[in-house]
């Protein structure tokens, strides 16, 4: 069983013959599907269902003279705004036939894996993005597993000020360094150690999360997992039609990223309001649109 199916509020469900019984309800009443020429004569179907606001199942697999092949499924929760992220680019994973997408964030400063949740789309899309070179954008969602509510740092106009002009500056020498800049990689460099030499100056007296707004970093070993730590710049709740749980969707503002959240109520602690940070562990998601 899919370990994030507690995150849209699917967290009773505890053997495969409950799961069984979910995914046959999303194969015989489906909200939503796609159709995509799959391989050797076969043909790709992704179907998914609706269990609360933007989230739900999602099945997919073959068509054959046979009949359905189901290959695998996921939880998903669509983001409402399209992230803005650079050089998005996607690579088929081993595991059948899904995908997972890479973009830049100049911001965060290292690429962003995602899991691809409009495969069927991506297929169809595919060949003709290949012929016309169109662009592409990407929404992203996380799907959290745990997490919890922290107060937020209080911070004067002129901090504010401050920060933002530092963090323009961070994001002018990274894109230098990309293109291969010595006196940008020299100055990323010096500013890492600073940071470092700062960070281990005020731990002495300061907690960690005084000192560190926000923070997007990988986690475990899956290649589309993190650790984030970011502001809630928009906070609602809605409830699972099937199961009853509640779960709060929230807009998160992380190292200047915008992206939406969703978690199961059991699993936060504290109450999430606009204004407050939220500490995670989330399985990032993306849906990609042709432009």
């Amino acid at each position: 069983m899919h370990s994030y199916l507690k995150a849209i509020g699917f967290s009773e469900i505890n053997n495969e013959t409950d799961m069984e019984k979910l995914l046959d309800e999303v194969f015989h009443d489906y909200t939503e599907r796609e159709i995509a020429k799959g391989e050797n004569k076969t043909v790709f179907i992704q179907m998914k269902k609706e269990y609360a606001t933007d989230m739900g199942i999602t099945i997919c697999g073959t068509l054959d003279e046979n009949g359905f092949h189901r290959q695998y499924y996921f939880p998903y929760f669509n983001g409402a705004k399209v992230t803005p992220v650079e050089d998005v680019t996607l690579e088929r994973r081993v595991d059948g036939v899904s995908y997972a997408g890479v973009c830049e964030d100049s911001h965060i400063g290292v690429s962003i894996i995602f899991y691809l949740q409009n495969t069927a789309e991506y297929q169809r899309e595919g060949v003709l993005n290949q012929i016309f070179k169109k662009k592409v954008t990407a929404t992203l969602a996380g799907l959290s597993s745990s997490g919890m509510v922290l107060f937020p740092v209080q911070k004067d106009n002129h901090q504010l000020n401050q920060q933002h002009i530092t963090t323009e500056k961070h994001s002018k020498l990274i894109s230098a360094a990309k293109n291969g800049d010595e006196e940008a990689i020299e100055s990323l460099t010096i500013e890492d150690m600073d940071t470092y030499s700062m960070i281990s100056r005020r731990m002495y007296n300061e907690d960690v999360y005084s000192i560190v707004d926000t923070f997007f970093m990988p986690y475990g070993i899956e290649c589309d997992q993190y650790q984030i730590m970011g502001n809630i710049e928009y906070c609602k709740k809605v409830e699972n039609s099937s199961t009853g749980e509640k779960i709060y969707l929230m807009n998160i503002e992380c190292n200047d990223l915008l992206f939406d959240v969703c978690i199961n109520e059991k699993d936060l602690l504290g109450e999430p309001e606009v204004g407050r940070r939220f500490k995670g562990n989330i399985w990032l998601q993306g849906k990609i649109q042709f432009e």
